[in-house]
């Protein structure tokens, strides 16, 4: 890892970090667990059509980012991630088992964040063949979970609404 190109204020690093774990754990993470809650498992898998992804595709693709990104990129775990995989899945993973790998995931990234040394957060890092700094992958797979986050939002939305008929009208 090379070395931090500036000096960074540690307090503000920590800061940093403390929110980007709070805001996977304590805010995306519920909103995703509030829009499965009234959904099936074939709900999960629903499309639009065949160029848009499910919720569970979106599921997947949230884990193996922040696995790829901050427990491989980060952490140093073995990066295993077969991406494509994640939208081509069309299988009924069941609900109970999407969540509890999402659940798992942020645990892994949780404790990673957790014992990250902030001191550490300019260095730079191989990550999806791309050389960026800690700081960029955190900001990133948080970027990323907010966006995604709101996609399933507005799926969960148009499945609701698709239960009680508000297409018909």
């Amino acid at each position: 890892m090379s070395q931090p190109a500036l000096d960074l204020d540690f307090g503000v690093a920590r800061a940093f970090v403390a929110q980007a774990r709070a805001l996977l754990s304590t805010d995306y993470l519920p909103k995703i667990e509030r829009c499965l809650e009234p959904l099936t498992d074939e709900d999960l898998w629903w499309r639009a059509n065949d160029q848009s992804n499910s919720i569970g595709n979106l599921l997947l693709h949230l884990c193996g980012n922040a696995r790829q990104w901050i427990v491989s990129g980060l952490g140093g775990a073995l990066d295993q991630r077969a991406r494509q995989t994640e939208f081509d899945e069309r299988s009924l993973i069941s609900k109970p088992e999407l969540l509890t790998k999402l659940k798992g995931t942020l645990a892994e990234v949780d404790a990673v964040l957790d014992a990250f040394d902030t001191s550490q957060l300019l260095n730079a890092y191989q990550i999806q063949g791309s050389e960026v700094s800690a700081l960029e992958a955190i900001f990133h797979v948080v970027e990323h979970f907010s966006m995604h986050t709101g996609q399933i939002i507005l799926i969960t939305k148009q499945l609701t609404a698709r239960d009680l008929h508000f297409y018909d009208l």
